[in-house]
């Protein structure tokens, strides 16, 4: 199987979230499944935004030869409209680790990451959730069920 990941910065990035996405790679790999990583650069939360009306980035996601797109959900703000012109195939999976709209901040911050990650997470065919906390959270926060499977760290 042809798969593409799609990440900030590097795979190699010290986290937890890292570490998880870097291990689901090894293990693909590993089975003989070919995985290409789509880097895209560390910015701000706005400039992320702003990805969405990037042709460049829309004609890199369209013109792969993969089987399935992974996207680790922390791209969510890079993807939440980019994913609805992307064509139905390959289908787009989510990893999803926790949600920023969940985090500690003022909430009308937090309502504001919820509209971009509720449509995001409308973009996408299928979701890998870390625990099944996290599952029933992006339900929540979807207003629907994502297909997915719970994958522990």
């Amino acid at each position: 199987m042809r798969l593409a990941l799609v990440i900030y910065g590097s795979l190699e990035t010290l986290s937890g979230g890292y570490l998880y996405d870097r291990r689901l790679v090894m293990h693909l790999r590993a089975q003989g499944d070919h995985v290409d990583v789509v880097a895209l650069p560390w910015r701000d939360y706005g400039r992320h935004l702003r990805d969405n009306l990037s042709t460049d980035l829309r004609r890199r996601l369209s013109g792969g030869n993969w089987d399935l797109i992974l996207q680790d959900e922390l791209n969510h703000p890079s993807l939440f409209a980019l994913n609805h012109a992307l064509p139905e195939r390959p289908p787009r999976v989510a990893i999803v680790h926790h949600l920023r709209c969940c985090e500690d901040r003022p909430r009308w911050q937090n309502a504001l990451y919820r509209l971009v990650e509720r449509r995001y997470l409308r973009s996408v065919h299928a979701a890998v959730y870390n625990s099944r906390t996290t599952r029933a959270v992006t339900a929540a926060v979807a207003g629907r069920e994502i297909p997915g499977v719970v994958a522990y760290p």
